[in-house]
C-alpha cells in the first residue's frame, strides 16, 4: 500500500542557476510511478505517495533530477508520520513565535557531537539550537541575514546531506500529507 512521502530538494531556484519549474518536476515524479504528487512553493517540496522506502526515493529523485534537469541536486525524503513527528517534537515551541524565524534542518543520519557542539558554539546570545535524532531546530529571532548558525546550517560543510525549511513550510507539508 503507498504512503505518504514528502521530499525536501536543496538549493534548487534560490539563484539563476538549478532552476527547476514544479510543474516540470511535478511531470517528472507522476512519470516515474509516483501518485497524488503536489508541490508547495518554489524551493522544492514535493508530497506524494509511494510504497519504495524513504533512502530509495532519495537516491531515484536525485538520479531523474539530475537526468531531465542535468544538474546533482540532494534529496531528503521523510515519510508522513516521521514529518509528524518533527512537529509534533517541537522542541523551542515556548521561544519560537515567528514560523519565519524558526526552522528545521532536515538531516540525512544523526548529526555526531563534534556538529552538535560546534552549532552550539557559532549561536548568537539570542538564538536557541536543538537537535534530535535527524532533524535541528533553530530559532533565530534576529532573522537569517547575519546569523553565524544559519550560515552554517545552510552551508555544504556540515559533513552530512542536509536542508532546510522554515515553520511555516514543514507544517504546511504535513497537512499536505493528510489531505486525501
Amino acid at each position: 500500500m503507498s504512503q505518504r512521502r514528502i521530499a525536501l530538494l536543496r538549493g534548487i531556484n534560490i539563484g539563476p542557476n538549478k532552476r527547476v519549474a514544479m510543474a516540470e518536476l511535478r511531470e517528472l515524479c507522476t512519470g516515474a510511478g509516483f501518485a497524488d504528487v503536489a508541490t508547495y512553493v518554489q524551493s522544492g517540496n514535493l508530497v506524494f505517495s509511494s510504497q519504495a522506502r524513504p533512502q530509495r526515493l532519495e537516491a531515484e529523485l536525485e538520479r531523474l533530477i539530475a537526468e531531465r534537469f542535468g544538474f546533482e541536486v540532494g534529496v531528503l525524503v521523510r515519510t508522513r508520520d516521521e514529518l509528524a513527528e518533527v512537529v509534533a517534537r517541537n522542541p523551542l515551541a515556548g521561544v519560537a513565535n515567528e514560523p519565519k524565524r524558526y526552522q528545521v534542518t532536515f538531516l540525512a543520519t544523526k548529526a555526531p557531537a563534534e556538529l552538535v557542539e560546534s552549532l552550539s558554539a557559532v549561536a548568537a546570545s539570542s538564538e536557541r539550537v536543538e537537535v534530535i535524532g535527524r532533524e535541528v531546530y533553530a530559532w533565530h529571532p534576529a532573522g537569517v541575514a547575519r546569523s553565524k548558525l544559519w550560515a552554517k546550517l545552510a552551508s555544504t560543510g556540515l559533513g552530512i546531506k542536509a536542508t532546510s525549511r522554515n515553520w511555516t513550510t514543514v507544517t504546511t507539508l504535513l497537512t499536505m500529507a493528510d489531505a486525501p
